[in-house]
Formats: structure tokens, sequence, C-alpha cells
């Protein structure tokens, strides 16, 4: 059942719906507002929507390496699985 939570990003107060408890909230909360200050320090200009596309960009890259680094680990999981499998056969 999901359950409103109040966030605050960038200084503004959102009300956001989740499943997830409280705990996971609140840490997705303060990742992403490391993210941003994180990116924001680095920048001169202090342009919020230049900050938000900037980490949005850098937690993308992240998801599609942490998404392709599983399927590598699928694939080689299921090569073990099919020497092992060759292996008992013998």
């Amino acid at each position: 059942m999901k359950k409103s939570h109040a966030v605050t990003i960038l200084g503004r107060e959102l009300s956001v719906r989740s499943s997830a408890p409280e705990a996971k909230v609140k840490a997705v909360e303060a990742f992403v507002n490391g993210k941003l200050q994180e990116i924001g320090a680095a920048l001169r200009s202090g342009d919020a929507q230049l900050v938000l596309t900037l980490a949005l960009l850098n937690a993308s890259e992240e998801l599609l390496e942490l998404r392709s680094l599983r399927e590598q680990d699928a694939l080689v999981d299921s090569r073990i699985s099919t020497i092992i499998a060759e292996l008992e056969a013998v």
C-alpha cells in the first residue's frame, strides 16, 4: 500500500507516494540531495535546472552501468551452470 511521504529536495518540500518504508524514502532523499550538492558545488552557475539535469544524467549513467553489469553476471552464471552440468554428465 502506498503512503505519502514528505521529502525536501533543493529546499522545496514535496509530497511523494511510495510503498517503500520511511527509512528507504529518507535514504533516497539523502542520496538525491547529496548528488545535487556535489554537482552544485562543482558549478559556478546556481541554475537549479542545470544542477538537476546533470544529477539526472549522472544517476542514469550509474543505473545503466549497473544494469549492464547485472546482465554480464547473468551471462557468466548461465555459462558456469552449463559447464557444471557438462562436468556432471561426464
